[in-house]
């Protein structure tokens, strides 16, 4: 969220002040030199916006759920048989059925290329791999969760990003159950999980 705050505060500034310096520093010659500056400062500062809700969700997360440190998580690039989106995800053990592995896909990509190079593929490289173990996690794969990488001391989450069943956000969807109780989805509504029905129906 700090960071958030001050990126923009940042482009809120850049914009405004590079057109300043356009208009009372230099001369018309030089307006083709700032213009993509000026014009890429004004996109910063909107793209800059999206990333609240975001925070904000993660935020309550990171009220309800601990943190967990987990080894070994299962990741891959492509589709996973049991995700009904595709793109990249990690897979965790159901909290009710260990033998159960659930699919976390990041259905929203704003800040996921860091993770992208790391998650497991044909192309990732081992020491990549590395910068996301232990990965730290907090939530329900049942519904949403956040997860994050450690820093280089590997005492500090850092990277976070948002990861959420479709249905959890998208009304459009019907709400899976994954065998969760009425406590466990009580607890998901608290951590902002939304469109949850306390009775949901089976998973097909």
């Amino acid at each position: 969220m700090t960071m958030n705050v001050l990126g923009q505060i940042a482009w809120t500034a850049a914009y405004p002040g590079l057109f300043y310096v356009m208009v009372v520093y230099t001369s018309q010659a030089f307006v083709f030199v700032f213009l993509p500056f000026i014009l890429y400062s004004l996109y910063r500062f909107f793209v800059q916006l999206t990333y609240f809700p975001g925070a904000f969700r993660m935020r309550r997360v990171l009220q309800e759920y601990p943190w967990q440190l987990l080894e070994g998580v299962p990741s891959g690039l492509g589709k996973h048989p049991e995700a009904r989106d595709d793109g990249m995800w990690f897979e965790f053990p159901n909290p009710t059925n260990s033998g159960e592995k659930i699919p976390l896909v990041f259905i929203k990509h704003q800040r996921s290329y860091w993770w992208l190079k790391r998650l497991d593929g044909p192309r990732t490289k081992p020491h990549r791999r590395r910068q996301i173990e232990p990965l730290w996690f907090a939530g329900d794969p049942r519904f949403l969760a956040v997860v994050a990488a450690s820093d280089r001391n590997g005492e500090r989450p850092r990277r976070f990003h948002l990861l959420f069943q479709r249905p959890v956000f998208d009304r459009r969807c019907v709400p899976e159950n994954w065998g969760a109780g009425v406590a466990d989805i009580e607890r998901a509504r608290r951590a902002g999980a939304q469109n949850l029905d306390s009775t949901p129906q089976p998973r097909a």
